[in-house]
């Protein structure tokens, strides 16, 4: 089979720098869609909370679903589009991007020393020739161990660099973030917030191979 085409329904530059480094150039779309109102309206059908691997699911889902019939540069999308989504969890409770110093500052505290996972979503849709028709989902998980000795004045300075502000968790592993974490058990590349082995499944489920993503 020929050369075929990764849309990324995203513009995490976590996601992308992955996807290149596994030989993947992916074209990038944003898929402008409203999270927290995406979330909302989930948990008002189902008359509960969503759990961490359901939510990044629904999310990775409406990311993908919300670029489908769009075009990129002029030209219609012909290939595959992926959307994906990550949340940390840690005692149950469920951490997105913390925005906020102050914010990144108290989940800092409280994780050091710490373990807690990070669910990542992806839905991935056959859209070659121009439209959509199968899809694939999956969540892929990996558990994060932080150091017991990260200080006070460490934890400063990671924030004050901005990074973990726009980032899951607050903390990143590809980055400033990595020096901070002593063990990851799963797939490393879950914890940047696309798992490429859960990926690679997904797309020969829709019947194509891996290197077909080749650049």
């Amino acid at each position: 089979m020929g050369r075929v085409r990764l849309y990324l329904a995203s513009t995490s530059p976590a996601r992308l720098a992955l996807l290149r480094s596994a030989g993947v150039e992916p074209l990038t779309i944003s898929p402008g869609v409203d999270e927290p109102a995406t979330v909302a309206r989930a948990e008002d059908v189902r008359g509960v909370p969503l759990g961490a691997s359901d939510m990044v699911q629904l999310l990775a889902r409406a990311k993908a679903e919300a670029v489908v019939g769009a075009e990129v540069d002029g030209a219609a999308i012909d290939g595959l589009i992926l959307g994906g989504d990550s949340a940390f969890e840690i005692d149950g409770v469920i951490y997105g991007k913390p925005h906020q110093p102050s914010v990144a500052r108290e989940r800092w505290h409280a994780q050091r020393g710490r373990t807690g996972v990070l669910h990542s979503g992806h839905w991935l849709i056959d859209h070659t020739g121009g439209r959509a028709t199968r899809a694939a989902g999956a969540v892929a998980t990996a558990s994060v161990t932080f150091a017991d000795d990260v200080d006070d004045a460490e934890i400063d300075a990671y924030v004050a660099t901005g990074e973990p502000l726009e980032v899951a968790g607050a903390f990143t592993i590809d980055s400033l973030g990595g020096p901070f974490i002593t063990r990851v058990d799963g797939d490393p590349s879950t914890v940047v917030g696309l798992s490429l082995s859960t990926l690679r499944g997904l797309v020969r489920r829709l019947g194509y191979e891996w290197t077909d993503l080749w650049s």
